[in-house]
């Protein structure tokens, strides 16, 4: 029964995963707390349902889903934070969670509150392997949010792309004086966080065959949760964070109730804080660069 709630929350922390690293990459580089992040997720889930209803074929539907999604991020960098730089920096962030609000009423107006029944995309193929039982469409999403990562973290370190976005990171000023085009790389790094969580919502989807209108904001509070458990800044933190929030909520579900489910998630980000203010693969210097 343990292993088998301990398998089934890393795959939830795998979406979480997802998430968490998407806040991390607009607060490690650009110091920015991303709210529309949690619409884009659902905006992933939402418009791949809807296309499928609409007769798209699967593959389809998730590529134009997570296209609409790193068109409306762009929207986001142009309008909530490339016009308030210089200014109050509380102003992005409240214009951020403005587009998750007129997200979910998009898609409140079009599909209504009532939470949708997804298609299942494959048949029901479970692995059996001593009494635990993995379903197919779980293993696919957490293999593939592990390769992403592990893509994005060469990415960083080992390319010369992935260096001028650490140098940004650290310090704005001297990437400026080093050439680097920042007005072309932040764009750059909006996008690659809407393509995060929106695929994230769409591995969601599929795995738990439900979406609606709200179903990014309770992911949404825990992705930020995973990010500041892992330690703010890093990415393999925040999948670190991501699948031990994953675990504490499957766990806490199983053995003492769904009540509890919130106080034991954010107890843990509470005691984390407490104990480790930094994050567990956070430095105590500083925010983490990526």
């Amino acid at each position: 029964m343990l292993a088998q709630q301990i398998i089934n929350g890393l795959m939830l922390g795998a979406i979480y995963m997802l998430v968490a690293v998407a806040f991390t990459l607009a607060i490690g580089v650009l110091n920015f707390l991303n709210f529309s992040i949690p619409g884009l997720f659902m905006l992933g889930g939402m418009l791949a349902f809807g296309l499928m209803k609409a007769g798209w074929p699967w593959l389809l539907a998730f590529a134009a889903a997570l296209f609409a999604a790193g068109l409306v991020s762009l929207l986001v960098e142009r309008l909530a934070y490339r016009r308030m730089q210089g200014g109050d920096p509380e102003v992005p962030l409240v214009s951020s969670l403005g587009f998750l609000v007129l997200l979910e009423n998009l898609m409140l107006i079009r599909f209504g509150s009532d939470m949708q029944a997804f298609p299942a995309l494959m048949a029901d193929m479970n692995f059996r392997v001593g009494g635990l039982v993995v379903g197919m469409a779980q293993l696919v999403s957490l293999a593939l949010s592990l390769l992403l990562v592990l893509w994005l973290s060469w990415y960083l370190s080992a390319t010369n792309a992935g260096r001028r976005v650490r140098t940004v990171a650290e310090s704005p000023e001297t990437a400026r004086l080093m050439g680097i085009d920042i007005a072309r790389l932040v764009p750059q790094l909006f996008v690659a966080s809407a393509l995060l969580a929106a695929l994230g919502g769409i591995l969601f989807a599929v795995n738990y065959q439900q979406v609606s209108p709200f179903m990014g904001e309770g992911v949404g509070f825990k992705g930020v949760a995973a990010m500041i458990v892992g330690g703010m800044g890093s990415i393999w933190g925040a999948v670190l964070g991501g699948l031990l929030i994953g675990l504490a909520e499957v766990l806490s579900i199983s053995f003492i109730g769904a009540d509890v489910v919130n106080i034991t998630v954010y107890g843990l980000l509470l005691l984390i804080l407490i104990v480790r203010p930094q994050g567990l693969m956070g430095r105590p210097a500083g925010r983490e660069k990526l």
